[in-house]
């Protein structure tokens, strides 16, 4: 009988603690050569963490972790990548001011009598982007390719360093449909070439197509595995979150009340041939749905006022309004949520509860000094209302889960109170539990009268959670579907341009 053979990673026990956090206890995985498997957990499950110590971003304080059979020691992402270790995160890391070949080999550039070897660059470059399926010239500035390929680009370089286990952290968040399916082909490539995948996403649709086994996390500890038969939407959720979504989406909707937010022929910076025209009513929850590039996003920054209008009005509660910048929307109660939290949600160097407060300082203020008591119980308020897992209000943010991170982005308008939030990609790269707690949140703000705009890509969302959805096309507002009217095919109909089929 032939023993079974030694996989490529074994991680054993492996624990880490941060102040007043315990990231990991005791958490172990394996991974065979040419095997992919998911890593699956709720934000805060230690994910992340059990990645950059594979990574050797962080140490772990206990626990041992062998390649081939042999333990070592990942002190540094240098000894990862000695050790065939690359972390594909999930925000690239790459320059764009830089060709694609220099991307490929920044910092590790061939030389030649003391120069860089740009023949060499180029040459080994295309043999990289070959393997990846690219067919472009490394000469060619990166800032000129699609999200999409730029990812490629990153496997490309992690290739390039002899890698034989890709971490991929949520690599389809910011895709096109085609784009996936090309990342899956590559993946597919990749291990039959025997390099190995560890790949996480919460789009829990794609780990049955693209892994072998999951492994699930739950609160820094092993929850549980699944083998390639009992992959399934529900085991993967159980696992994840210890109990039962009977009920996903909690949707009901509400009887609405008066126009609260009404855009007549306006007209954007990014699609102005276009004239938009809508309306939202207090208590209704309205899904924007479009294909990426529709101007979804565009739509939204010209009602926050990033972008002010080059045409047309808009109304709120019956009046025209004149929203140049965010202090106008703000200043009319609409709120945007931003796709990109980190970048334009938060201020990631400062705490919980600072970030929490800091749009409505001047609601806590009398003759410009903060009444720090008030401001204080307001964070608690927020805290506990939007359950936001966070040792004390005093933590820094950005050491946060991703899906506490939003919760503090939505809790900052909230405490506000809205008459319009506008929510763009509002379950983006958050777990299953998270999301459930954001669509519990938008029913009960509906009950209570806000008017809710949401973009998702997510068309089970969009479908779930939507009283009625408008969809875009190409700039303009294609078409508007009423529940009874929404399905699947309706939506992708009005996205790519045809008409409505008739029922």
């Amino acid at each position: 009988m032939n023993p079974a053979p030694v996989p490529f990673l074994e991680v054993d026990q492996v624990s880490k603690r941060f102040p007043g956090v315990k990231a990991l206890s005791e958490v172990s995985l394996q991974v065979g050569v040419g095997e992919s498997i998911a890593v699956i957990g709720e934000n805060g499950a230690g994910k992340s963490t059990l990645m950059k110590i594979l990574a050797g971003i962080q140490q772990p304080d206990r626990g041992t972790i062998r390649i081939d059979g042999k333990p070592v020691e990942v002190r540094s992402v240098t000894d990862a990548q000695r050790l065939g270790i690359a972390l594909i995160h999930q925000e690239l890391n790459l320059c764009d001011n830089l060709s694609v070949g220099a991307n490929i080999y920044l910092g590790r550039e061939p030389r030649k009598f003391g120069w860089i070897d740009q023949a060499a660059v180029n040459a080994n470059s295309r043999k990289y982007l070959q393997q990846v399926g690219l067919d472009i010239d490394p000469r060619k500035p990166l800032a000129e390719l699609s999200i999409g390929q730029q990812q490629l680009v990153e496997i490309a370089k992690a290739l390039s360093c002899n890698a034989r286990l890709l971490i991929m952290d949520e690599p389809t968040s910011s895709l096109s449909a085609r784009e996936v399916e090309r990342l899956f082909g590559v993946i597919q490539s990749l291990r039959a070439d025997g390099v190995s995948i560890v790949y996480i996403s919460h789009r829990l649709s794609e780990v049955h197509r693209v892994c072998d086994r999951v492994v699930a996390l739950r609160d820094g500890q092993n929850s549980g595995g699944l083998s390639r038969e009992e992959i399934s939407h529900d085991n993967m959720v159980r696992l994840m979150v210890g109990r039962e979504l009977d009920q996903f989406y909690a949707h009901q909707s509400q009887t609405p009340g008066e126009v609260v937010l009404q855009a007549k022929s306006l007209r954007t910076h990014a699609h102005p041939g276009h004239e938009i025209s809508f309306q939202l009513k207090a208590g209704e929850i309205v899904g924007l749905a479009g294909l990426v590039g529709a101007g979804r996003t565009e739509l939204f920054e010209t009602l926050f006022g990033v972008h002010p209008p080059i045409g047309g009005t808009v109304e709120v509660a019956g009046k025209p309004v004149s929203i140049r910048s965010p202090r106008d929307a703000i200043r009319h109660e609409v709120f945007l949520v931003p796709e990109d939290r980190k970048a334009q949600g938060l201020v990631l160097p400062m705490d919980v509860g600072q970030n929490t407060s800091l749009p409505g300082l001047h609601r806590l203020s009398f003759l410009s000094w903060i009444d720090h008591g008030k401001e204080q119980r307001l964070i608690d308020e927020m805290i506990e209302r939007m359950h936001v897992k966070t040792p004390n209000s005093r933590q820094i943010i950005q050491y946060l889960s991703g899906g506490n991170q939003q919760k503090v982005v939505i809790a900052k308008w909230l405490a506000m109170h809205p008459k319009v939030l506008l929510l763009d990609e509002p379950t983006r790269g958050i777990d299953v539990g998270a999301k459930h707690e954001i669509y519990e949140l938008m029913e009960e703000l509906a009950r209570h009268g806000v008017a809710i705009l949401f973009v998702s890509s997510e068309m089970e969302e969009i479908l779930g959670m939507a009283d009625r959805v408008l969809v875009m096309h190409e700039g303009a507002l294609a078409g508007e579907l009423t529940r009874d009217q929404l399905s699947e095919e309706s939506v992708m109909n009005l996205a790519t341009g045809q008409k409505l089929t008739a029922v």
